[in-house]
């Protein structure tokens, strides 16, 4: 969790007592254009001498500004002013000045939307993954400590309260999906989610390899048998008085993956405890909700296990029952995601609920389809285009993609129900996966089907390009605020 103090002002910037005030640029038509406090408008002739262009994620220092013993620094706003542009400069700002103590940002930014984006952004900036640094710890500089937003408007400290509630469970996401594989394996993420959610108005219940046999959890059985760390399903639930709405959320906690019998080339396998982060964004989703007092009822189905190679892994070609009754034939272990998560979809459909999320690290093919910051979302229409909706409002980019009828046929079986892929045809990967998915969700009494959105998180779950915006390399934490936006547009 951040440690970072955050504070407003409406004071002259060069007054404050921070170690660096910092201002905005705009990338206009002719050269950069200064968007800040009026006190400082007179500095443009010399920031465009040492190259002040304005682009996004471009940060200039200057020397101390006259009468504050405060060093100058000019942030980039790219070509528009939008809260998301101001979130991000606000953020590559903090995240820039790592090492310095204490920051003003002088952005010159008054809009009450703006300046709530600029302190989630500075809040997402400061964090800083160190629990395996030993000998190097010393050469991460420490996130900014505080921040100070130069604005005449006025924040409440409810509203600071809330983008700190949402902050810290996002950093709770980037702290899970940023551990070893070693370290987080089924029982101890369970663990780790028990813990997180001590205080907060939920329950949470752990499934064994026991309960998850009874409960004919086939898929998640089988994936996990390969391993000695058994796998786990986490149960938790957020049922606030009052709540009308009922939104049902599965999650993929691969806590490592080999592949399996089908395992993965060397290079492949490198970034694969990351596996779990569709969990994990769940888990932070369903504890932000609840600590917030969202009313609306919430139950996570949180699908752990690892998928290693060993004598007792399952094999090409072995069938498998998964929760209520569905036959799988096994054609490639490393398409193992879908297989836990379909029991988690039947679990989550058994319910009953308005809609059903799913978020998930699935398949390689959405980062040749959308590259690593694009969420590809599937399912039903209306509820997937409101996540891409919110994706742009809180600057996560979502792309609603199709679920053609003809790549069913891929999942077409010589002897059980069905496949988990065709051997040998890469056609529409992470399509097939959706359609997969769509399988397992259940029916309403009159015969619908329940809305459901698929987030296929596997190229934006994590960064492995450079820092950009209040994102350094490492997890991303994606899709919690975006689903938290949904959550409150659609089901309050």
């Amino acid at each position: 969790m951040s440690s970072l103090t955050v504070t407003t002002s409406a004071a002259a910037p060069a007054s404050l007592d921070v170690d660096v005030v910092v201002i905005a640029a705009r990338a206009g038509k002719d050269g950069p254009e200064l968007v800040t406090h009026p006190d400082l408008a007179g500095l443009l002739p010399a920031l465009t001498a040492v190259g002040l262009t304005g682009k996004a994620d471009e940060l200039v220092r200057l020397p101390s500004i006259e009468g504050s013993r405060a060093s100058l620094a000019v942030v980039g706003l790219g070509a528009e002013l939008t809260a998301d542009t101001a979130r991000r400069a606000a953020g590559a700002a903090v995240r820039q000045l790592a090492g310095t103590g204490s920051v003003a940002l002088a952005l010159g930014l008054d809009d009450e939307s703006h300046v709530h984006a600029m302190v989630e952004g500075a809040m997402l900036a400061a964090y800083s993954f160190t629990d395996y640094r030993a000998k190097t710890a010393s050469k991460v500089k420490a996130p900014v400590a505080a921040v100070t937003v130069c604005t005449q408007a006025s924040v409440p400290d409810a509203a600071l309260e809330r983008i700190r509630v949402i902050t810290d469970h996002v950093a709770l996401v980037r702290d899970l999906t940023n551990r070893s594989g070693g370290d987080l394996y089924p029982q101890s993420f369970a663990d780790a989610a028990t813990e997180a959610a001590k205080g907060a108005p939920v329950t949470v219940e752990v499934w064994d390899e026991k309960k998850l046999a009874a409960e004919g959890c086939g898929g998640i059985i089988g994936i996990g048998q390969g391993s000695s760390r058994p796998p786990r399903l986490v149960k938790v639930s957020y049922a606030p008085a009052g709540a009308t709405k009922h939104v049902g959320l599965v999650g993929k906690g691969i806590t490592y993956d080999t592949g399996g019998i089908s395992v993965k080339p060397a290079d492949a396998m490198n970034g694969m405890q990351n596996d779990m982060g569709g969990a994990a964004v769940l888990l932070g989703l369903i504890l932000t909700a609840a600590r917030l007092g969202l009313p609306v009822r919430l139950t996570a189905y949180l699908c752990m296990a690892e998928n290693l190679i060993s004598s007792t892994a399952i094999r090409v070609n072995d069938i498998l029952t998964m929760r209520g009754g569905t036959t799988v034939e096994v054609m490639n272990t490393d398409a193992e995601g879908r297989l836990v998560m379909a029991d988690g979809m039947v679990l989550a459909s058994e319910e009953n609920p308005d809609a059903i999320i799913d978020v998930a690290t699935l398949t390689g093919a959405a980062i040749v389809s959308l590259g690593r910051r694009t969420v590809g979302v599937m399912g039903d229409d209306e509820l997937a285009g409101a996540v891409v909706a919110a994706g742009r409002e809180t600057g996560e980019p979502h792309w609603h993609m199709p679920l053609p009828e003809e790549l069913r046929s891929q999942l077409d079986s010589r002897f059980a129900d069905m496949t988990n892929l065709k051997p040998g045809n890469r056609d529409g990967g992470m399509l097939v996966a959706g359609i997969f998915l769509r399988e397992f969700v259940g029916t309403r009494a009159d015969g619908s089907t329940i809305p459901w959105a698929h987030l296929d998180i596997a190229g934006a779950a994590v960064n492995e390009g450079p820092a950009y915006g209040y994102l350094d390399a490492g997890a991303t934490g994606v899709s919690v605020r975006t689903l938290l936006t949904v959550l409150e547009k659609h089901f309050v």
